[in-house]
């Protein structure tokens, strides 16, 4: 139900919202699954940004499209060994991959 302007609108925090959901055993069960992923493309948006680097200007450094970079982003995709060693490099990393 859409909200009348004299209606405050009401968000939660993030953590909040996360302990929520992942207090149900399915979800978490998923979340699981996915965390090595999330963490890479959070370490590589934070990388990105730390050096002050758009999209465009990364996929310039590494020869390949701003599009291409995006789909990394967003969890989109599939990329090769090889494509995640050139976008670390294009950050000035080093790409570190380990089982634990």
């Amino acid at each position: 139900m859409p909200k009348t302007s004299k209606e405050k609108q009401y968000f939660r925090p993030w953590e909040e919202l996360k302990n929520e959901f992942l207090s149900d055993p399915e979800c978490k069960a998923e979340y699981d699954k996915l965390e090595a992923e999330y963490e890479l493309i959070s370490e590589l948006i934070g990388k990105r940004l730390q050096r002050g680097l758009s999209q465009k200007q990364l996929a310039e450094k590494v020869g390949t499209k701003q599009s291409a970079i995006s789909r990394l982003e967003s969890g989109e995709g599939n990329p090769s060994f090889k494509f995640l060693k050139r976008v670390a490099e294009g950050l000035d990393s080093k790409l570190k991959i380990s089982f634990t």
